[in-house]
């Protein structure tokens, strides 16, 4: 995972069991590694605290090795709420991301959407403030910069029929500062080459496609996508089949595998296990 999908992807299997869930809680762990040895640890949650409004949080680990041969740890940490007025709802969430040590962000997120029994609707923004820590070369001491970045974006998911559903997803941002680097690459071999690294949370957009199918209690999830690279303009395309099963009346287990075809550390295979466990008010 690139952060990425940071707090979609940890949200996301969530949002999917929710009916599931009910006004009750969802709790899940996992583990994702990949072909370039990123590896990553994540614990997750939603808890429904009122009829119609659930709080979610989301706390992870990865570990990627960098261009210079030295592991790079990152944390990730992700609290929301969510609320909904039939067929209206707001969302709002604070999250943080990185290593202090060399790049991190705090991110601000809002949505307001709109659903009911087939479709759902919603204008999403992110507020990212970034920081990062510029090693020391032969004409500059180590320095500390920060930056920002708007991301506007929209999502949309219909239910097609009652065991089929599609969805879209997009995001584009703009950042205050210019982070092209043409000639200059002791930035890119700080931020590693692995779809489990910093690079890849400093995106110029990103778009998603998403097919759902159920069978019987279980649910297939096929997940096509794409992003730029805003340091770098580097284009990535993803591709992912996800495997939701149940192991008994109040928990599942979810695999992935997936791949990308990226123009910045080229073809990386990648694997998740996910355990997510359900309890009703």
């Amino acid at each position: 995972m690139s952060w990425r999908k940071a707090a979609a992807f940890l949200v996301l299997p969530l949002l999917a069991c929710r009916a599931v869930a009910g006004e009750g809680y969802i709790l899940g762990a996992g583990l994702e590694g990949d072909s370039q040895d990123g590896f990553a640890v994540s614990l997750l949650g939603e808890f429904g605290v009122a009829k119609d409004t659930w709080i979610s949080a989301a706390v992870a680990r990865n570990t990627a090795e960098s261009a210079l041969q030295q592991d790079l740890d990152t944390w990730f940490a992700d609290l929301g709420v969510d609320r909904w007025w039939n067929p209206l709802g707001i969302r709002a969430g604070v999250a943080y991301w990185g290593d202090n040590d060399t790049l991190d962000s705090t991110d601000f997120r809002g949505s307001a959407y709109w659903r009911n029994d087939r479709l759902s609707i919603s204008g999403d923004y992110q507020y990212r403030d970034f920081e990062i820590i510029l090693p020391a070369t032969d004409f500059f001491a180590s320095r500390k910069a920060g930056f920002g970045a708007d991301g506007v974006g929209l999502s949309a998911r219909v239910e097609i029929t009652d065991t089929v559903s599609f969805g879209l997803s997009g995001m584009d941002y703009d950042y205050d500062v210019n982070l092209k680097l043409d000639s200059n690459r002791p930035l890119l071999q700080l931020l590693t080459f692995s779809r489990l690294s910093l690079i890849n949370s400093l995106v110029d957009y990103r778009a998603t496609a998403t097919l759902a199918l159920d069978a019987g209690k279980r649910r297939w999830h096929i997940d096509i996508g794409t992003w730029k690279g805003e340091v770098d303009g580097a284009t990535t395309r993803t591709a992912t089949v996800r495997f939701l099963n149940p192991i008994s009346d109040a928990s599942d287990i979810e695999f992935a595998l997936g791949v990308d075809d990226s123009e910045l550390y080229g073809n990386v295979t990648f694997f998740s296990v996910f355990l997510f466990f359900y309890g009703a008010d």
